[in-house]
Formats: C-alpha cells, sequence, structure tokens
C-alpha cells in the first residue's frame, strides 16, 4: 500500500526547481472540475465514516461522554485557528511563490505548532477548573499533541492544493480517517521537502494575508461556538451533550461541502482575481453547486427530524430532535453565506471580512445571552433568528464592489431554494401519511427518497439547472490541455471557459 499510495504522489509533480511552483492551468475549467469531483468523492467516504462512527458511538456513549470532550474543543478549537496562522490560504492565493519562501513558512508553522501544544497543554488546569471537571485535564493533555503533527503537513497540503492537485489531497484525506496522520505527512513531503528558512524572501505581505485570515477566523469562530460554551457552563454536561450532536448532525453536511466545494473553488478564483468575467461566472456555478447538494440534506434534517435522530443517534438521544430541527435554518443561511468568503479571500478583500465579523459577532452572542435562560432550545432558536435577520445585509455588504452583485446571489439562490420548498413540501405530505403506518426508519426512506427525487426533478426541469451539471459532468471528461512557460517563467493561463 505504501509504495502504490507513494506514485500517487510522484505523479501529482515533483519538486519544481528554483522557479514559480503556480499550479499548471492551461485548462482551468478541466483541473477545477476534475479537483471537485475527486474532493466530493473524498466527501462521502469521509461522510460515511463519520456517520457510522457516530451512529456507533451514540450507541456505546452517553450524552455526559461527548459532552466531556465538546468542553475541551470549544477551546482548543480557537487555537486550532492558529494552527497555520493562515499562511496555506496565502500561498494558494499568491501569483507566485519560490521555494524559500515555502521553506521559511514551514518552519514558521512548525515553532506556531510546538507552541500552540504548549499552550494547550498549559490550559488543562483551567479548563478543568472552569467547568468544575476533574476529567478534563487528561482529555485536554491528549488533544494537545494534535498541533505538532498538524503543523508538519500544512505547506505540502498548501503546495497540492495551488497546484489544484485535489486527487491526491482527497487520497490524504480519506487515508488518515484511518491510518492517522502520519501517512498524510509522508504521503506529502514525497512531493517537496523544505529547505532552511530565509530573511528577506518576500513573506511579509503573506505573512499580513494570513494575519489577517487568522484573526477573521478568530472572531467567526467565538461567534459561532460560545454556545457551546455557554451552554456547557452553565447547563452542563448533558446539555451540551445534546446540542454538540444535534449541531454536528444537522451541519454535518454543508460543513464537509463547504470545505469541499470551497478549497478547490478558493484555488480556481484565485487564478482568476484578475479576469473578473470568468471569476463572476466560476463563482456563480460553485455557489450554485454548494447550495444544490447542501440544501435538500439540511431540509430534510429540520423536516425529519425525530425519524432522523432515532435512527442515526438511538431513542436515548430524542431530546436532540428539536434542537435538530431548530437550528437547521441557520444552516441553511451558512450555505448561502459561506460561498462569499471564497470570494473575498481569492481577491483579496481580508479587511472587508475582518469588518464583518467584528459587526456581526456582537450579535450572535447577543442573541445566545437572549437565549441562554430557556436552555439548548432557547439558544438554538435564538441563533437561527439572528442568522436569518442578518442574511440579506451580510449579503449586499459582500458583494459591494465585487464581480458579483446582489441580483446574482439572488437569482442563482432561488432556483435550489424554490427546488427545495416543493421538495419539502411533497415530502413532508408522505410523512403525514405514512409515520403511523411504518417504522421510523422506513419512513425516513420513504420521506428522503421523495424529498430528494422531487428536488433533482425540480431544479433539473422547473429551474433549467440541468445544462449546469451536464456542463460539469463534460467537464470531467476533458483532457486538461498541456500548460506553456512565458518567458519570465511564470505559467500563462489559457481563456478557455
Amino acid at each position: 500500500m505504501r509504495q502504490g499510495l507513494l506514485s500517487i504522489l510522484f505523479a501529482c509533480g515533483r519538486r519544481s526547481g528554483t522557479g514559480d511552483l503556480a499550479v499548471r492551468t492551461a485548462d482551468l475549467k478541466a483541473n477545477t472540475i476534475r479537483g471537485g469531483f475527486a474532493r466530493l468523492g473524498a466527501l462521502g467516504a469521509h461522510f460515511l465514516v463519520r456517520i457510522g462512527s457516530l451512529t456507533v458511538l451514540a450507541r456505546l456513549l452517553s450524552p455526559k461522554d461527548f459532552g466531556l470532550v465538546g468542553m475541551v474543543t470549544a477551546f482548543t478549537g480557537v487555537l486550532m485557528l492558529f494552527r497555520d496562522f493562515g499562511l496555506s490560504s496565502a500561498v494558494v492565493q499568491r501569483t507566485t511563490v519560490n521555494e524559500e519562501q515555502l521553506s521559511t513558512l514551514f518552519w514558521i508553522n512548525m515553532m506556531v505548532g510546538a507552541l500552540l501544544g504548549l499552550v494547550t497543554l498549559a490550559m488543562a488546569p483551567a479548563i478543568a477548573a472552569f467547568y468544575h471537571e476533574p476529567r478534563l485535564f487528561a482529555v485536554t493533555a491528549v488533544l494537545a499533541a494534535a498541533f505538532v503533527f498538524n503543523a508538519a503537513g500544512i505547506q505540502h497540503a498548501a503546495i497540492l492544493q495551488r497546484r489544484m492537485h485535489f486527487s491526491a489531497i482527497a487520497m490524504i484525506h480519506v487515508v488518515s480517517l484511518t491510518a492517522a496522520a502520519a501517512i498524510g505527512i509522508g504521503l506529502a513531503m514525497a512531493g517537496w521537502l523544505p529547505g532552511m528558512p530565509r530573511v528577506r524572501v518576500g513573506i511579509r505581505s503573506m505573512m499580513r494575508f494570513g494575519g489577517m485570515l487568522t484573526l477573521n477566523g478568530i472572531i467567526a469562530y467565538v461567534a459561532c461556538n460560545a454556545d457551546k460554551v455557554l451552554i456547557g457552563r452553565f447547563w452542563g454536561v448533558d446539555a451540551i451533550g445534546l446540542y454538540g450532536r444535534a449541531y454536528q448532525l444537522v451541519n454535518i453536511s454543508t460543513e464537509n461541502l463547504n470545505w469541499t466545494v470551497g478549497e478547490v473553488a478558493f484555488s480556481a478564483l484565485s487564478r482568476l482575481q484578475d479576469d473578473p468575467v470568468r471569476l463572476r461566472s466560476y463563482f456563480l456555478k460553485g455557489f450554485s453547486l454548494l447550495l444544490g447538494l447542501a440544501l435538500p440534506i439540511t431540509i430534510a434534517c429540520g423536516l425529519f427530524a425525530d425519524e432522523i435522530v432515532f435512527v442515526v443517534l438511538g431513542p436515548k438521544w430524542k431530546d436532540a430532535a428539536t434542537i435538530v430541527r431548530l437550528l437547521a435554518p441557520a444552516i441553511v443561511i451558512f450555505a448561502i453565506i459561506n460561498p462569499l468568503g471564497w470570494l473575498l479571500c481569492a481577491i483579496g478583500r481580508l479587511e472587508r471580512c475582518l469588518k464583518i465579523a467584528l459587526v456581526f459577532a456582537p450579535l450572535l452572542l447577543t442573541g445566545y445571552a437572549l437565549g441562554l435562560p430557556y436552555g439548548p432550545i432557547g439558544v438554538a432558536f435564538a441563533y437561527s433568528a439572528v442568522m436569518m435577520l442578518s442574511v440579506v445585509p451580510h449579503v449586499v455588504w459582500c458583494v459591494h464592489g465585487t464581480p458579483i452583485s446582489f441580483a446574482d446571489i439572488l437569482l442563482t439562490a432561488s432556483r435550489p431554494l424554490a427546488s427545495g420548498i416543493v421538495a419539502g413540501a411533497c415530502a413532508f405530505g408522505i410523512r403525514l401519511f405514512c409515520v403511523p403506518l411504518v417504522s421510523p426508519a422506513l419512513t425516513l426512506a420513504l420521506e428522503s427518497g421523495v424529498l430528494f427525487t422531487v428536488f433533482v426533478g425540480t431544479l433539473f426541469i422547473g429551474a433549467g439547472q440541468k445544462s449546469l451539471y451536464l456542463d460539469l459532468l463534460r467537464g470531467l471528461t476533458n483532457r486538461p490541455a498541456a500548460s506553456r512557460l512565458d518567458t519570465g517563467g511564470t505559467l500563462t493561463v489559457s481563456r478557455s471557459t
């Protein structure tokens, strides 16, 4: 197996000399589509493993056991935002980058990883004291080691993403689920080895980009995870166990889809940041694709929460169903606004991202505070209410002054949203007749089958989106043309669309 995995990386590309390490994108469209399908394939495997493990563990463990881990990750998750300091995204977004810069960034990441591990270890007593739970000390100490291993592979993964070698990235992620980080790091290192760190190699702007991206991530993380900290602190381990599993269940598809599609989209949009016409076309197609994949799953979670919780988590988790249902609208909004982050990062508008985060984070925190006296259900309701009220100004602010208009977003989103409403109404009608007749598992299978069938039919025929998906399939079979180098040593990109 090791030889087969190494051969994949050697096929992805070896050390490319001292020139620029930019992706060879003579046919950007084909590379993007192939990469997207590779990442979606990996996402399918990842989703099955996560759901499978969640299904088994939920029957072996209690909400209190999950609550212990959730209490720690609410704190360590903030530190995880510092693990690459945004430098991997800076490498992908830059027009050119050389090996001296990559080597210096590698050692910066290693230093940050070691520091974060030590900070996490030092936090263990404080976390245990905060929750009045001594068992959290050991949990925190174990999680501290992950920072060093993550740091070692950051720049290797960034190189593969920059070159748009998403098949290799997909293989690393799938294998890493079962073989841990060591294989992923070894797999990536087959293509590039870092040299010694250098000074004055032009990384100041990349550090600034990465720093702003990290700061924005910290604010967003605090805003989106303070609910779990507050519930754990004031309502205890059982409450956070229920809330955490409900949030994971309803968010797992959108979170993974945004991460998967966004990784490919960010690489492609970064290559097109100086071509507004093609950037607009690529973004809207990616935006439509993400909504088309994420919406039916999230709608199913909202409509059929009782059956989903019973089938996936088991009967002892029935109280999580109401939380799943109340969180579903917030996850739909995330599916709409998350892609705007790809756009702003790709075109270097991180200052705007930061301003948006600074405005909307206090709104979410206020919502949590208002809902907290009513427990996890109150917090879930407040979360969705704030997200729904803020979505329009959020979108308008994001797209202002970019090649994308608010009308573009509205038109593109309206098609899958309308299809979802029609499909949800049909599936809910089936639910009214089937609930008293069959078991929860059979009811869920029937409801989901109707929902997805009607959604696809409405989206393809009624909303006219069939051509978009057929175009993606045709792009998958197109062989990318060979790239060519100009006299300056930088890679040129053809104007294929």
